[in-house]
């Protein structure tokens, strides 16, 4: 803080809820495990697996919970999360999952959970925009009779979209800031599809092991270049000119309308909890 800043009493700018090494660790090994269950058919060809994930899925979400408990451990020991800042993410992971289902769960690409959690994730920090991803996504599962194969997935996806949130850069403000959580909303909306096609592509599209498939085919065992570029088109013509410019329009719509005073409201929610000045503490 500033020689003026104190005579003035004014407060450091907010943050969010600050984390250390031990959340972070978390955070990337959960990360790297979350994109390979996702990827891993680029890697290992995925030649008689049952379809969608459908036998590993169960161990992914499995191994999310205490994923989750080990971050809320973590950012308590840590001094980030405190009794205010749970009960925060509490409400917050309910109001999410609550305004989805209202609003259109997904349907036509009408998708209504990411501005909160980028104005979430922007206010409390990144560990927190992490797990509210992982809370709001599951408790709508919950909400909408959504939970499937798929729901492991969205919740470690929705909690990439917070975690970006939170990592953004925070001297950013006014209109540039708004302009900002729109970019990433867009950003989020696009990268959400297209993992999201990642999980049941191989699968689906088809599996073409002699050579006599379409291009939108997964082919076991091809360099990964070769099925990236076959995934690229197959998202492009079935999700990204609809479901996911959709995801875009309606996060953009939302940020624009009521982003502000939503984020205004975040951050006074995030001074009166704990709170650090700083990105992390050691």
């Amino acid at each position: 803080m500033r020689p003026s800043e104190q005579l003035l009493n004014i407060p450091p700018p907010v943050v969010g809820v600050a984390i250390g090494w031990r959340t972070w660790l978390v955070i990337a090994a959960s990360t790297v495990l979350g994109l390979f269950a996702i990827g891993w058919p680029l890697i290992i060809p995925a030649v008689g697996v049952a379809p969608q994930h459908a036998d590993d899925a169960p161990f992914v979400f499995a191994a999310l919970l205490p994923v989750i408990l080990l971050l809320v451990i973590a950012q308590v020991t840590e001094g980030g999360l405190d009794a205010r800042s749970l009960a925060v993410l509490g409400v917050l992971s309910a109001i999410n999952a609550a305004i989805r289902p209202a609003l259109g769960a997904g349907t036509a690409g009408i998708e209504s959970v990411f501005f909160l959690l980028i104005l979430a994730g922007r206010a409390f920090g990144p560990g927190f925009g992490y797990l509210m991803g992982f809370t709001s996504l599951f408790a709508s599962g919950l909400l909408t009779a959504g939970v499937g194969p798929w729901l492991p997935f969205q919740m470690l996806c929705a909690g990439w979209v917070g975690l970006a949130a939170g990592l953004l850069p925070k001297r950013v403000k006014g209109k540039a800031e708004m302009a900002m959580l729109i970019a990433l909303g867009i950003i989020a909306a696009y990268a959400f599809g297209a993992l999201m096609n990642m999980w049941f592509w191989p699968f689906i599209a088809g599996i073409d092991v002699d050579g006599t498939g379409s291009s939108l085919d997964y082919v076991p065992g091809a360099p990964i270049l070769e099925n990236l570029q076959r995934f690229g088109w197959f998202t492009l013509i079935t999700s990204t000119a609809s479901w996911d410019t959709g995801r875009a329009i309606t996060t953009t719509i939302a940020l624009l309308i009521v982003g502000r005073p939503v984020l205004t409201v975040l951050r006074r929610a995030s001074g009166m909890a704990r709170v650090h000045a700083g990105d992390s503490v050691t």
